[in-house]
């Protein structure tokens, strides 16, 4: 049997947070399983990351954690993974997890989920990264940086077709809608023509 895609998903690990974060990554969880997915996300079982890993494992489906070892002494890591793979240092965790990655989704999290989808988006401006991007956009989550994006287009800090290589999702059903809409799409070029 063929393993399924990966959906490489990005999140908090904060056990902090109002109980509809975590609600929303398990209903990713159970919807990505229901349509054929499994997980690659940072290997924790704190948080969002914990939520979305035990709702696809409790549907069958298939979890591939990627942590790192100074975390996994913590007692952090989220055991029942189907694949615990152990690395050193987070860009060998990121780099795992972008290469084994089918498409990325970010729900709501801190500075570490923004750091590492703003990777991926540095390297889809840069044609390296081909895959879907998707903004889970909870509540209006990420206006402010959707805002700043704005900004940096209107100050020609990088080109309307960047635009084009991310998409936002208000509901996770529409999670999958912008996957599917957004593959195939291409980076323009990053460098404008000089005088």
């Amino acid at each position: 049997m063929a393993k399924p895609k990966l959906l490489c998903v990005y999140c908090s690990s904060s056990d902090r947070l109002d109980p509809k974060y975590a609600a929303a990554a398990a209903e990713l969880g159970s919807e990505l399983v229901a349509r054929g997915w499994g997980l690659i996300y940072g290997g924790g079982r704190t948080g969002l990351m914990g939520a979305v890993a035990r709702a696809v494992k409790s549907r069958g489906g298939h979890v591939v954690g990627v942590i790192p070892e100074f975390m996994k002494v913590r007692e952090l890591a989220y055991d029942e993974a189907d694949e615990l793979v152990t690395v050193i240092t987070m860009r060998e965790r990121k780099l795992l997890m972008e290469t084994r990655a089918d498409a990325f989704v970010t729900l709501p999290g801190g500075w570490g989920t923004l750091e590492e989808i703003m990777e991926i988006l540095t390297l889809r401006q840069l044609d390296l990264v081909k895959k879907p991007c998707v903004f889970f956009n909870q509540d209006g989550f990420y206006d402010p940086l959707l805002q700043l994006f704005e900004t940096m287009l209107e100050e020609k800090f990088f080109k309307p077709s960047n635009m084009d290589l991310f998409r936002v999702a208000r509901t996770i059903p529409e999670i999958f809608e912008r996957i599917e809409s957004s593959a195939g799409v291409k980076a323009e070029p990053k460098w404008f023509e000089t005088r």
